[in-house]
């Protein structure tokens, strides 16, 4: 079992509080993701819950379990760093079975659980080399079979990706992602990524200035965003926010268009405007318009779009994905 709980944690360094009463509860065997952007605390409530800082205050408990007096290693957690950790003298063998020797496990024991433990990550021919014979990926693969035979209640992953180039990134996403389905153990991980984050969790934790500004899955995130931050910080190109006149009439302070959700028209209708930059990617076109008073929208087309910077064109919103938020930043319910 590995359902994680937190109530009311918090984290200060001395007059800095980092955490600020985080309340969340991770059920048995799903993957969520912190994400944030730098300094948000996403990396610091990860180490609380590995043990690895002390909780200020609340508590964190592990099937039902309180953990904030219980030290790391009694916690049947496994963590997987961003920086792979491996001991550069060891083979491949000897560092994923390193923790299970110190553990005092029979040898017979660490050869299966190793053996298991490279074939689900095809390390299997890999297995006598040492860590500088290996590519980025290999590294990191070996790195998370280290953390899976210890068959742990959880996995815990801090930015595991961040150190590798952005195909391997992609590739190294659907092996983690496959593989926590695979074994079915509860997964935690911490990214600023919000793209790793909406492609592999089951439910994301949106954090802020160590608050968590939303917590659920990621279409329920990018259909009903909370408030501003979570609503800019999720979707990729970000949302588009315009304020003035055009939100008030809607009865918002500010309002919210996706790039994908801004329609080209025909002139005299919507906000007429002249493109600044165009973006042609193939499968997506990218074009930054400048409204004059409405300010600078992104706008999001499928396929090619035979349109240059200096044209002149119109955008309207779909009406029916018009997003509204309040004075205070929140979300106004349609």
């Amino acid at each position: 079992m590995g359902r994680i709980t937190l109530e009311g944690v918090q984290k200060s360094f001395g007059p800095v509080h980092i955490i600020k009463g985080a309340d969340l509860d991770i059920a048995d065997g799903s993957f969520v993701v912190f994400v944030g952007p730098s300094g948000c605390g996403k990396t610091t409530l990860l180490r609380l819950i590995a043990g690895l800082e002390d909780v200020s205050d609340g508590k964190i408990l592990i099937d039902g379990k309180n953990v904030v007096n219980v030290p790391p290693a009694k916690r049947g957690l496994s963590m997987v760093f961003q920086s792979y950790a491996l001991y550069p003298h060891m083979s491949v063998r000897g560092n994923i079975a390193f923790g299970l020797k110190m553990a005092g496990l029979p040898k017979d024991e660490i050869n299966r659980k190793v053996e298991a433990a490279a074939a689900t990550l095809n390390l299997t021919p890999y297995l006598d080399r040492k860590p500088r014979e290996l590519s980025g990926g290999q590294r990191q693969r070996v790195a998370i079979g280290r953390a899976i035979v210890r068959e742990p209640k959880a996995f815990l992953f801090d930015e595991p990706l961040s150190n590798l180039d952005a195909a391997l990134r992609v590739q190294m996403r659907l092996e983690v992602t496959r593989l926590q389905k695979q074994l079915g153990t509860t997964a935690i991980y911490v990214t600023h990524d919000q793209v790793e984050a909406m492609t592999m969790a089951d439910k994301i934790v949106v954090l802020n200035g160590g608050k968590i500004e939303q917590y659920g899955s990621p279409i329920e995130l990018y259909q009903k965003p909370a408030n501003l931050f979570v609503a800019g910080f999720i979707g990729s190109p970000k949302m588009n926010f315009i304020t003035g006149p055009d939100a008030a009439q809607r009865g918002a302070a500010t309002i919210g268009v996706r790039p994908e959700h801004l329609n080209i028209v025909g002139d005299g209708q919507g906000w007429p405007g002249k493109v600044m930059v165009a973006e042609h990617l193939g499968s997506d076109t990218f074009l930054y318009v400048d409204t004059g008073a409405v300010g600078t929208l992104t706008v999001r087309c499928a396929g090619e779009k035979g349109v240059q910077p200096g044209d002149q064109i119109a955008l309207q919103p779909d009406p029916n994905r018009i997003y509204r938020f309040d004075g205070s930043g929140n979300a106004i319910a349609a």
